[in-house]
């Protein structure tokens, strides 16, 4: 695992500065702390900083080609590599290391800009390719590892700057940070900035499953893979799917142990990771090492479910109960994920990462299940919705729309009258933007809202058009969610929280061949009624009891309702009604004074628009300001 970065001049003329680039790799230090290098070539610049994983002793990076015309840097791991690497030295490639990144290398010469389409892994590359004066980048199928980049200038006098995190980029001299004002509104209704936008104009993500080439001043973008949920031709019977998911896992995790340091689990007690730990104790000769934290206030501690899972796969369970010191730990995380971040379960996961680090450096995890799945209650539509959804939308709309105008914002009732308007993307898209797509002109400013464009929707309408003709609304929904919400608030976490204490996080169930074939799991298996993961929990009956298996769900969350009616009110009342947030000029004033006098009053639990609002401001204060 690894940090990556460069800088790459249209114009030849140009020489690269080394202390830019030094700097620049020093930003990431925390995700590779084991090893750096640097690689100049005139107007062209790569680095990297490394977490010693694969080939220890002889993976140092740059790594490059026979004739050192190629030079490459990557940040993740690719699993196939033996298998990619039998196959290019049968076609006349020479090894100088044992590294899965030269394997990368070996395939894009071999197979051009293609080459992603033959690795099985996570992964962020950048290769350097002299002879074309041509720099190639590629982020990973699932988006497990990030990549920022900004063009500056144009055609030949433009300079490209690249980083695995934006702190890499900004670390450039002549990079500015001027806010994206699009990307604040998005923000604050999504919780994260989406792709391919950053909080910081002419700052890009390069989105999950891209590769991007920059050659001649020119930047082309494009799109190598996607999950398809068209139906297949023929359909299985239960136990086929199962047999076949349960086939796929175990290879997924076995692949996943390759490593030459210390290797664990993250272990919650939940399906997801119980599985992973499940084949991974399959596959091991030795006990298993598994990592669990809790907090004091029951209804947010899982130890007891998860210590029950470690006694039945006998790892060697390490847990802890974490006194959250939010004082000083949040403000360290809004600075480790440099743009404003409102998944509070960024807390936990930085704390079992910090857990497990103190005795491996790799640790596997469940993420990804609910989203291929079909893990949420939220792709089930509340039972009002579902009896209301037999009329047409236009009559509903006609009958329910201007009661709900009518209605005040808070109004016992109007959240519930929403979901039944609208198609049923629209409900989609309400909830997981906490009903902003309502609300969103009383929110910001009116001369903010005059440059932006304030509706949420617009950011998942591409998604909702791009699914295949016919789909039905379970997979229309987890399609958005794995390009949404996947890569921009479940992988940012994990990346983040993980790589700022040098742990090195795998996660099976977001392999590629078994997103794959759970897009194939008729919807009906998928989620059977009310039974959420109904495939995978039948998967998890095959490797322990049932009673482990079918448990009321809890989620990965940290006490943050209490919080802000106890110890953090004062703070919070600061972050959001605060003078210098006022004097932003970013939302009404209104809407902000409405949002603490409901949650403070207990009229509504306004706990999660709160901490998007205090992380916002937060970012402001730690990063831009």
């Amino acid at each position: 695992m690894c940090g990556i970065t460069g800088i790459v001049h249209a114009d030849p003329s140009r020489l690269v500065s080394e202390a830019a680039m030094r700097s620049m790799c020093a930003s990431l230090h925390h995700r590779g702390p084991d090893d750096n290098g640097i690689h100049i070539d005139g107007a062209a610049g790569i680095g990297m900083q490394r977490l010693s994983i694969i080939d220890v002793s002889g993976g140092h990076q740059p790594i490059f080609n026979e004739d050192r015309s190629c030079a490459i840097v990557q940040n993740g791991e690719i699993y196939n590599h033996v298998d990619v690497r039998r196959e290019l030295e049968k076609r006349g490639h020479r090894y100088a290391t044992h590294s899965d990144t030269e394997t990368i290398l070996h395939a894009y010469e071999e197979y051009g800009t293609q080459c992603v389409t033959h690795l099985r892994g996570m992964f962020a590359i950048a290769i350097w390719d002299a002879k074309r004066r041509r720099l190639f980048l590629a982020r990973d199928r699932m988006g497990k590892k990030p990549l920022y980049y900004s063009v500056l200038g144009s055609g030949a006098a433009s300079v490209l700057v690249f980083g695995s995190e934006l702190k890499a980029v900004l670390a450039h001299p002549d990079v500015l940070r001027r806010l994206d004002e699009q990307a604040l509104v998005d923000y604050v209704a999504w919780g994260y900035v989406p792709d391919p936008r950053s909080i910081y104009a002419g700052i890009h993500k390069l989105p999950p499953a891209h590769t991007l080439v920059f050659e001649n001043g020119n930047v082309t973008v494009e799109k190598y893979w996607d999950v398809s949920f068209a139906e297949p031709v023929e359909r299985a019977n239960e136990a086929a799917y199962v047999d076949r998911a349960l086939e796929i896992l175990d290879e997924a995790v076995r692949i996943r142990l390759m490593s030459e340091v210390p290797l664990g689990a993250f272990l919650s007690g939940g399906t997801d990771s119980s599985i992973v730990v499940g084949l991974m104790a399959r596959n091991s000769t030795t006990p298993v090492k598994t990592f669990s934290i809790g907090f004091e206030e029951k209804e947010y501690n899982e130890l007891e479910y998860a210590r029950a899972v470690a006694q039945h796969f006998k790892t060697e369970h390490h847990e802890e109960i974490i006194r959250p010191d939010a004082e000083h730990d949040v403000p360290a995380l809004v600075r480790q994920f440099d743009e404003p971040f409102a998944d509070s379960s960024m807390i936990p996961t930085y704390y079992v990462s910090r857990s497990a680090r103190r005795h491996v450096t790799v640790a596997l995890s469940g993420d990804g299940g609910d989203e291929l799945f079909a893990g949420y209650m939220r792709y089930v539509d509340p039972a009002n919705v579902r009896a209301v959804e037999r009329i047409p939308a236009s009559i509903r709309n006609a009958l329910f729309a201007p009661v709900a105008h009518m209605l005040p914002e808070g109004a016992r009732g109007i959240d519930r009258l929403r979901d039944m308007l609208g198609t049923a993307d629209e409900q989609y898209v309400r909830r997981m933007t906490r009903g902003f797509t309502n609300i969103h002109a009383t929110v910001f400013d009116e001369a903010l809202a005059r440059r932006v464009d304030t509706d949420p929707s617009h950011v998942a309408s591409p998604f909702l058009a791009a699914v295949e003709a016919g789909v039905d609304t379970l997979s229309r929904r987890q399609y958005l969610d794995i390009h949404t919400y996947l890569p921009g608030d479940i992988l940012s976490k994990v990346d983040r929280t993980s790589m700022l204490v040098s742990l090195e996080c795998r996660a099976p169930i977001l392999d590629h061949v078994l997103a794959e074939f759970a897009a194939s799991i008729p919807p009906a298996m998928r989620m059977r009624g009310m039974t959420t993961k109904y495939i995978l929990k039948k998967v998890a009956e095959r490797l322990m009891p049932a009673e482990m298996v079918h448990r009321p769900k809890m989620g990965f969350s940290i006490p943050v309702n209490h919080w802000l009616r106890g110890e953090w009110m004062a703070k919070s009342n600061d972050l959001i009604l605060g003078e210098r947030t006022r004097e932003r000029g970013i939302f009404r004033p209104a809407f902000l004074e409405r949002v603490i006098d409901e949650h403070q009053g207990g009229k509504r639990d306004n706990s999660s628009i709160m901490w998007s609002l205090m992380m916002l401001e937060m970012w402001f204060r730690e990063c831009f300001d």
